[in-house]
């Protein structure tokens, strides 16, 4: 590799044990009960005992390179991988589930090409959460190969299109991938000693084809996010998402981006997501967080039916003890609710433990 290559190596090994109780049903084994998904929570059904799980899904590892080329200019590289969300694998005998990539890209001279967080998602704005994501009913949440380039403060990218439709009058999420033109993305980013404002805006083009249907329409999101330093180690942190499409960008894709009205057209979806979180430390090993998510969707129900997730809403608070610089154990409460256009509803309540060590 040479003397002008630098290679890192790093991760964590994190254990999950949570209880989770739902008031209309249970939540199947997958993902759902690996960590919190909106769009999961039973509703409607008959109320049923607690569910204990454990899991090391969320461990992860990376390597980077960092290499000095002979203009004088720096390329980098980083490969990361967990097993949080594939569906390869079982908890009969041997638990074994297999990687997946989280990112996968190489940087240069302001150019970014691969697989990584959207540019339209703001990692700083994301809470010190023992969930998987934390504030997911509004929270844009996606990884996704793109090509992006950063000047000073702003970040321009072309990504990797995806449309999500509701069928008429309701049923199985369509996954086209019909699109023809990748998602845009603007960015501007402005970080100063009391910490950080990002405002996005993002261009999709929503795209259907299928025998007698071929329809596009345009959507678009817009998001206001940052982290204000209170002190040096306690902070406020908080996003407010609109769009007319952000579908399968927010929370997850609880909401589809589009739905198929009945002349086979495709209409865009509004919605809108907010997250609050407040990090504080009690002293140098103890510190908690507490943080607050909620999203409404603008189903038109006429074509999608009353069976659609209207809103979704949660409030968390943990309390997390670092034994050492790299190793922490803590607890973590969140109650969360979801109602459908019908406003039938439907609660969960989960208690989560975990032990981490970053390496």
């Amino acid at each position: 590799m040479g003397d002008n290559t630098e290679i890192g190596i790093g991760g964590y090994l994190k254990l999950d044990a949570m209880v989770t109780d739902t008031s209309d049903g249970s939540i199947a084994t997958g993902i759902g009960r690996d960590f919190y998904v909106p769009s999961l929570i039973p509703v409607g059904g008959n109320s049923e005992s607690a569910k204990w799980d454990m899991h090391a899904r969320q461990s992860r590892f990376f390597i980077t390179s960092d290499t000095l080329l002979e203009n004088g200019k720096k390329i980098s590289g980083r490969f990361e991988f967990d097993m949080m969300a594939t569906t390869i694998g079982d908890q009969r005998v041997s638990n074994g589930y297999a990687p997946e990539i989280r990112h996968a890209f190489i940087a240069y001279d302001g150019w970014l090409f691969g697989q990584t967080w959207s540019t339209f998602m703001d990692v700083n704005a994301l809470p010190d959460s023992l969930d998987f994501v934390g504030t997911t009913d509004g929270t844009i949440f996606v990884r996704q190969a793109q090509i992006r380039y950063t000047t000073g403060g702003f970040q321009f990218a072309i990504e990797n299109p995806e449309t999500t439709v509701t069928p008429l009058n309701g049923g199985t999420r369509l996954v086209t991938d019909d699109n023809s033109t990748p998602d845009l993305v603007v960015r501007y980013n402005h970080t100063a000693d009391w910490g950080g404002l990002t405002v996005s805006a993002l261009s999709r083009q929503l795209s259907y084809e299928n025998g007698l249907i071929d329809d596009q329409v345009q959507g678009y999101g817009l998001s206001f996010s940052g982290k204000v330093n209170l002190s040096k180690t306690d902070d406020i942190r908080f996003a407010v998402n609109y769009g007319d499409a952000l579908g399968r960008y927010m929370s997850l894709n609880t909401g589809n981006d589009a739905v198929l009205r009945g002349d086979n057209k495709l209409e865009a979806i509004k919605s809108v997501g907010y997250t609050l979180a407040y990090k504080h430390a009690w002293n140098d090993k103890l510190r908690s967080s507490i943080f607050y998510s909620a999203q409404k969707i603008d189903n038109p129900v006429q074509y999608t039916g009353q069976a659609q997730t209207e809103s979704t809403h949660s409030y968390s608070a943990n309390l997390i003890y670092q034994l050492a610089s790299k190793v922490s154990v803590g607890v973590e409460f969140r109650h969360a609710n979801r109602v459908l256009e019908s406003d039938l509803e439907g609660d969960l309540n989960r208690l989560q433990f975990s032990a981490k060590y970053d390496f």
